[in-house]
């Protein structure tokens, strides 16, 4: 639940370090270079997320319910720590690229494309660590069974924590290329919409699934996208506000339909 969390810290850090001004904050600017900015905020955000590991999941990892919690609490915490000190203003933050192109009669900014050719390197990426790595291998073992892998020797503690790390720069990378080339502003609630995308698309893939997980992705998309269509050619206003309801009305569907999503396993719950 804090992976929200992790993708709205990223997109503050990056705003920190790249905003030429603050308007009413204590703070001078940094102005890095957008490159620098986002190695920086990716790193920051992976110590925060081995942090959080540490100090709050960590301890209560052996009751998912109470994880749950804790990540909420975590979400929350950061919510109103950077509402206090930025207050709750929409700050600007600066793009990689400007300008726009057409595909196939669509408007696409280069800083769309930007993402959208990040994503793909980082699924490409993750894909191969996960599947073919042999620190990747160990994940996929305690994922099946933590207390076998205990057995086996393998350090779950250690292996959670980079998992944590790895996730928190992902989320990172996330929050910043997509808060560049979509809103363009970072703020105190932004991280609820992500997490629930997130949650949709990984239920319809599957978990556990990364092939599931791209697939689901595009699915979501093109059926917001289709929605949205629609309701502008039948007059109805305001289409792309309620998007959102889209993702999480197919997250309920798959759950009464087919709980494992597409190309998940069915886990057993244990008595």
């Amino acid at each position: 639940m804090a992976h929200g969390a992790l993708f709205m810290l990223g997109a503050y850090i990056y705003w920190i370090l790249t905003a030429s001004e603050f308007h009413g904050v204590p703070l001078e600017p940094i102005q890095l270079h957008p490159g620098l900015a986002i190695i920086i905020a990716v790193i920051l955000t992976a110590i925060a997320g081995m942090i959080i590991y540490k100090l709050t999941i960590s301890p209560v990892i052996e009751d998912l319910i109470a994880v749950l919690v804790v990540t909420v609490g975590v979400v929350i915490i950061l919510q109103e720590t950077l509402i206090i000190e930025f207050s709750s203003k929409r700050w600007p933050v600066v793009s990689f690229t400007k300008g726009f192109t057409t595909f196939l009669g669509v408007k696409v900014t280069y800083s769309e494309l930007l993402a959208f050719a990040v994503s793909l390197c980082l699924f490409t990426v993750l894909w191969i660590f996960i599947t073919k790595s042999k620190i990747g291998s160990t994940m996929r073992a305690v994922a099946q069974d933590r207390e076998v892998a205990m057995l086996m020797g393998i350090n779950t503690d250690r292996l959670y924590t980079l998992t944590m790390a790895m996730s928190a720069s992902i989320a990172a990378v996330a929050g910043v290329l997509i808060t560049a080339s979509t809103s363009g502003f970072a703020y105190p609630h932004m991280w609820d919409t992500p997490l629930y995308m997130s949650f949709a698309i990984v239920i319809l893939g599957g978990l556990g699934s990364i092939k599931g997980t791209f697939i689901g992705a595009f699915i979501i998309g093109f059926v917001e996208m289709a929605f949205i269509f629609i309701m502008s050619a039948l007059g109805i206003s305001g289409a792309e506000f309620l998007k959102g309801v889209v993702a999480v009305t197919v997250m309920v569907l798959v759950l009464l339909i087919r709980p494992k999503g597409l190309f998940g396993k069915r886990v057993e719950m244990e008595d």
